[in-house]
């Protein structure tokens, strides 16, 4: 009995209780009771004041053990880029036997509920974020809230733990296509047929599927090619018109050759990045913190 006592202080203790409207229902309700049994002396309004006391009284233990027996950790989401919505994971775990009812997570202006989270049990939620630059990130300030069971209190738990992740820089530019039509002589020749794709101004007019011209549609050729030399070279001064847009150039390009497994190089003012000896998050991350 102790011991469970000296649980659930040490449970109260990281749980933060607010006011709803319901405990002021509960006060007024209380409150107009003990008037009336104190001016009228009915006994059904001692009955009546005795349930509602009992109520209200039992429902806060019931929500701090309903809440305080979850614990909530960060658990690793993918890759993040930079003005493109990803998903944080937080893994919500029950390590009581009993399950935990009306939990809804917060985080920054969004929330997700969970009805029910049954007794050593987990649960895995997504948070919606959209780092607004690249670079290193912080993801906190969350925590789970419950009114179970009566409403007539906001229980809160913070979650203490701390997601840092990395944001690559927005894959953005010429596609990978384009950029191997414009430097034709150093990557290959065409080898066979790949299908037809709209003109964008890239490719060559010896390419131009004039059976679609005289249907209205300006359709161009696409050849998949042979590649005569081991790597793609992308060159960082090349990329683009300033840094920004040079380092989403570069994203894009790696994470085509990612798809299409081709392996490349980067080169970069003080260093060249190689997909022989470095792996495709590692050269993302030295594009992020560049």
């Amino acid at each position: 009995m102790l011991k469970s006592l000296r649980t659930f202080i040490q449970i109260h203790k990281r749980i933060k209780q607010h006011a709803t409207v319901f405990s002021i229902v509960i006060v007024v309700m209380l409150f107009g009771l003990f008037l009336e049994a104190y001016m009228h002396d009915f006994n059904l309004v001692y009955i009546t004041l005795f349930f509602v006391f009992s109520f209200a009284f039992s429902a806060g233990p019931l929500g701090v053990l309903n809440l305080g027996h979850l614990k909530a950790t960060f658990v690793p989401s993918g890759r993040f880029f930079a003005g493109q919505e990803g998903n944080i994971l937080v893994e919500v775990t029950n390590i009581s036997t009993t399950p935990s009812w009306s939990v809804t997570l917060h985080a920054k202006g969004s929330s997700i509920e969970l009805a029910q989270l049954k007794g050593e049990s987990r649960a895995t939620l997504s948070l919606p974020f959209t780092p607004t630059k690249r670079g290193i990130f912080q993801y906190a300030e969350c925590y789970l809230e419950s009114k179970y069971p009566l409403s007539t209190a906001r229980l809160t738990l913070a979650i203490e733990d701390i997601y840092r992740g990395i944001a690559y820089p927005e894959p953005n530019g010429k596609s990978l296509e384009t950029f191997l039509n414009e430097t034709e002589t150093h990557y290959g020749e065409e080898k066979e047929f790949d299908g037809l794709r709209v003109y964008d101004g890239s490719q060559k007019l010896s390419h131009i599927h004039w059976a679609s011209v005289a249907k209205g549609e300006l359709l161009v050729k696409t050849f998949t090619k042979e590649m005569q030399t081991a790597d793609l070279v992308f060159d960082f001064y090349k990329a683009g018109s300033d840094d920004e847009a040079r380092l989403s150039q570069l994203c894009l390009w790696v994470l085509a050759c990612e798809k299409k497994h081709l392996p490349f190089s980067v080169k970069l003012p003080k260093v060249q990045l190689g997909s022989h000896k470095e792996s495709i998050d590692e050269i993302l991350t030295t594009l992020a913190t560049y």
